[in-house]
């Protein structure tokens, strides 16, 4: 008898360890476990979920993947564990919230999902290889978690490679180490949405090839997608979410698309008896490689050398150029004059178009438009029908230099290229394009040109009679400026009116109008103040809100200062930098006139306990590429490279839907051509964003402005200043604290990043700790001591945007804050010598703000 009952409750025990998989093949209950050598099959019977094992010998890695069920050899489509492979046999389960689970023969956790809430959890193989999260008591078709929101080398119908906006989530592919180790390799195959969206294939942090923007047929950079027999694709372009996705037109046909291990994406189709057939591939050639012949300059394969200047365009470098080196690229052969009469365009046909990381584009405008919107700004340098299908729609603008063209033999596109126009009058073979010039356009631009003259002859008269020491500037009687004042501010009337004078965007208000819109400049209406004066919120006849600076009488930053901002900003158009409307000047008065952003400066959000909350990670991180994207636009693509010397949490504004927009421009810097760094006795700035270089040599450069971006995007992520923080642990500042936490004692992100974006079901639920750890990184390489070792902000942005690997950031610059100044507000305090850190260092003359 008890034989007998040892018996039954033997099968018993086979019996529920086959019902584990048998019950229902391709799903998983909170009651079942898949075992080391158990297989899910998709109820079609197209995949497997499994353990399979990589590389040549019994000892091996193991993997928890999904595959093609009857094909051989076996093809692996996704991995979960890439980084943490199995040794020994392991299970997976899933818990009663809906969390799967994969643990080894110890139950150590190996890998799982951030699911939790569902009542009736189950994990199901969908035939299109989607492995699923889903609650059995919701009849809702929404999963809770699934795989192909988690790519791993390849991309299957039906998956998406783009990003949700809403969440902020990346659906990216990323090759293996080789073709024996499925571990995350170097080359990534990624949405940029810098600008217009485009793809790229970048091989650690470094881009290797990019795809040119969808036009609505096909990516301008590969003309060979064309509509076909085997699968239809699409490129979506929402307020939700930017993806390209593709489905297949055959059931019976099997097709994927992948990044190798090699970085070549490639798409490859089963054929019967013959196995997996190339499709498509590239980069195909080495016009493909991004950025191979420089700025403004063309690659065809077709010739010898392969790379040419634009039409137009004159090499950077002859010597180096005539030696087969195309790096510097090309620039006009005329410079631009900015200018309706001076400047038209030229059209180039049958290309790949440029890199839109930094372009703008409108889906309303025709093309007449799209030339006329270009014309009125001073750098645009270009433009382009944005949907080339049917009769054309849309505008794509371009800012600066040229990138990444490339010369096609069929399926190019046009785009229309801003020269002088001398260069228009010269018989070539492509198209030149003038603007026409209607007699109502002629009498608007004079009357903004005779508005923006007033503006700047009452600059030049104001600065003539302050330093003459008159008290006022009368309306009809002005005191005679000195010569050699006149002549200088002659130079610099001269300077701005040829390059931003006559733009319509330059308004002169008079102070009646200012002094109506503020209600007198009533304290209710105060925005804030600092050195230069206060800032006050004004509402002009028309209602259009408006935010003015009125710089103080007693302050003695305000004369240069201002005139340093109108001689800068209102050369500047990004969507990260405040526009500047106008100015006013009248007796003593000075006033620059800006759009209003509603919601004050950052760190009124970031340095606040309650209205920090408003500021979940998302937003934090679209502030952070926000600051990103226009100090690049000022270092890079504006028409003059521009070091701010001032940007941190104050000087950043923020919009009504909480946007960036980097402000005060009083202490910026203009270079030309290749200028890159100056030498200055007054450094000016505010302490704990300053540079070491420039805080204690006076040196200032594109490097000094990443040192700033470095420390506000830590003070960003943490809700903490930097200049004041302190730690019972130690006497670090906040980069020190950072350094420490995350790269010397490998501590977890969370530890840095702001209690109330970890806290809170909102914020927690959208807090992307990737994206976390990412700004931290991206932040301590950008403080680094020593300014070759920082970024530039090119390098920056597209860290931020990527997901490749970074390198190891050395020791920051201000490890430890000593106590540099009492009072350190102040706007004008010149300081004695003080030690930076362990070194014996002095500082020069500061003015810190």
């Amino acid at each position: 008898m008890k034989k007998s009952m040892s018996c039954l409750l033997l099968l018993l025990i086979i019996f529920f360890h086959l019902s584990i998989i048998t019950l229902a093949a391709d799903t998983i209950t909170a009651t079942q476990i898949l075992r080391d050598n158990d297989t899910l099959i998709s109820t079609g019977g197209t995949f497997a979920l499994g353990f399979f094992t990589s590389g040549q010998n019994s000892t091996a890695n193991r993997y928890l993947g999904i595959w093609y069920n009857n094909l051989s050899p076996r093809t692996v489509v996704w991995v979960a564990n890439r980084d943490t492979p199995l040794t020994v046999p392991s299970t997976l389960t899933i818990s009663s919230p809906g969390t799967l689970l994969l643990l080894n023969s110890s139950d150590a956790l190996i890998w799982s999902t951030n699911t939790t809430g569902a009542k009736n959890p189950i994990a199901q193989l969908l035939d299109s290889g989607n492995l699923v999260v889903r609650d059995d008591a919701d009849d809702s078709p929404s999963f809770l978690w699934q795989s192909f929101d988690y790519p791993s080398d390849t991309l299957l119908p039906g998956m998406k490679l783009g990003r949700n906006l809403v969440t902020g989530k990346d659906w990216y592919l990323s090759s293996w180490k080789n073709i024996d180790d499925p571990s995350i390799g170097p080359f990534t195959y990624w949405l940029d949405i810098r600008g217009y969206p485009q793809f790229w294939g970048s091989n650690a942090s470094v881009p290797w090839f990019r795809s040119g923007p969808w036009n609505g047929q096909r990516f301008s950079g590969n003309p060979s997608l064309n509509r076909n027999s085997i699968y239809k694709f699409d490129f979506v372009l929402s307020e939700e979410e930017i993806y390209y996705s593709y489905q297949l037109l055959n059931k019976s046909v099997i097709s994927r698309f992948i990044i190798n291990a090699n970085g070549y994406v490639q798409r490859w189709t089963w054929v019967e008896g013959r196995g997996w057939v190339l499709y498509l591939s590239g980069p195909v050639e080495k016009c493909d490689t991004y950025a191979v012949c420089g700025p403004n300059g063309n690659c065809d394969v077709n010739i010898s050398p392969m790379c040419e200047c634009l039409d137009k365009f004159v090499a950077r470098n002859e010597r180096e150029w005539s030696l087969g080196d195309a790096s510097k690229g090309c620039v006009r052969r005329v410079e631009l004059n900015c200018n309706d009469e001076d400047d038209g365009f030229y059209k180039y046909s049958g290309v790949k178009l440029p890199d839109t990381q930094n372009s703008w584009f409108n889906e309303s405008m025709n093309l007449r438009e799209c030339e006329g919107n270009c014309l009125n700004n001073c750098n645009c340098t270009a433009y382009a029908t944005l949907n080339i299908t049917g009769q054309g729609s849309g505008c794509l603008h371009w800012f600066g230099d040229l990138i990444d063209i490339k010369k096609f033999t069929e399926n190019g596109q046009d785009v229309y290229i801003r020269v002088a126009s001398s260069e228009l009058t010269t018989a070539v073979t492509t198209t030149p394009v003038r603007r026409s010039k209607k007699k109502t356009g002629l009498v608007v631009g004079l009357t903004v040109v005779g508005l923006s003259l007033m503006c700047i002859t009452t600059i030049f008269f104001f600065f003539c009679t302050r330093r003459s020491r008159s008290r006022m500037m009368r309306r009809h009687h002005h005191h005679k400026c000195p010569k050699h004042q006149k002549g200088k501010l002659l130079q610099v009337f001269s300077q701005f009116h040829s390059k931003g004078a006559q733009r319509k965007d330059v308004e002169l208000f008079n102070f009646i109008t200012i002094d109506n819109a503020t209600s007198s400049f009533s304290e209710r209406n105060k925005l804030g103040e600092g050195g230069f004066g206060t800032v006050y919120k004004g509402t002009l006849e028309d209602g259009q809100d408006i935010a003015v600076k009125r710089l103080s009488k007693e302050s003695n930053q305000g004369v240069e200062e201002f005139k340093n901002e109108v001689l800068c900003i209102a050369r500047l158009q990004h969507r990260n930098l405040v526009k500047l409307m106008g100015c006013c000047i009248e007796g003593e008065e000075k006033m620059l006139i800006y759009e209003y952003m509603s919601n004050t400066s950052l760190d009124s959000f970031i340095f606040d306990k309650t209205l920090g909350r408003e500021l979940n990670w998302p937003k934090r991180f679209d502030i952070i590429n926000g600051v990103a994207r226009g100090l690049l636009y000022l270092h890079q693509d504006s028409r003059l490279r521009i070091i701010h010397r001032d940007l941190k949490a104050s000087n950043v504004l923020l919009d009504a839907n909480l946007n960036p927009k980097i402000s005060d421009f009083g202490m910026a810097r203009c270079f030309r051509g290749d200028e890159t760094e100056a030498n200055t006795k007054r450094v000016v700035g505010t302490y704990g964003y300053m540079s070491p270089e420039y805080a204690v040599d006076g040196i200032f450069s594109i490097k000094s402005d990443v040192f700033s971006f470095g420390v506000l995007v830590l003070e960003i992520v943490s809700g903490k200043r930097n200049r004041g923080f302190s730690h019972p642990d130690h006497s670090h500042n906040l980069l020190g604290h950072a350094w420490l936490l995350l790269y010397k004692e490998d501590k977890s992100t969370l530890e840095l990043l702001e209690e109330s974006v970890k806290g809170g079901s909102s914020s927690s639920s959208s807090c992307n700790l990737f994206e976390v750890d990412r700004a931290i990184h991206v932040a301590l390489l950008c403080v680094q001591q020593h300014p070759d070792d920082r970024p530039n902000m090119s390098s920056v942005v597209l860290m931020l945007g990527s997901t490749a690997p970074l390198p190891f950031p050395k020791q920051p610059g201000f490890f430890t804050e000593r106590n540099l100044a009492e009072g350190g507000n102040s706007t004008s305090s010149k300081l004695p010598a003080a030690a930076f850190n362990s070194n014996e260092y002095t500082i020069t003359m500061l003015e810190p703000r």
